[in-house]
């Protein structure tokens, strides 16, 4: 089950990369990102994509233990079926 959740992982960020490497081949040109008055330098589209991108990795990485869902360890399905058909007399 880890290899399968490992493959998928691995999956999804190379796609991820893929199609950042290709929006920023397309759109080269500079952008400029606004936030109420704030404005930054001008940016490649792909180097601000790489970068919320990288960002949302690392915020996602960071709150999974406050949630409790990173280092739970899952019961197998071979104890929750034992548990469901045993019978106690």
């Amino acid at each position: 089950m880890k290899s399968l959740a490992s493959l998928l992982t691995s999956s999804v960020v190379a796609v991820w990369i893929v199609a950042i490497s290709i929006l920023s081949m397309q759109n080269a040109d500079p952008i400029r990102l606004r936030f109420l008055r704030y404005q930054t330098i001008q940016l490649p589209v792909g180097f601000v994509l790489a970068v919320s991108a990288g960002a949302g990795v690392v915020a996602t990485a960071l709150i999974q233990p406050l949630w409790g869902i990173g280092g739970t360890s899952a019961r197998s399905l071979e104890e929750d079926i034992e548990d469901e058909f045993s019978f106690d007399e």
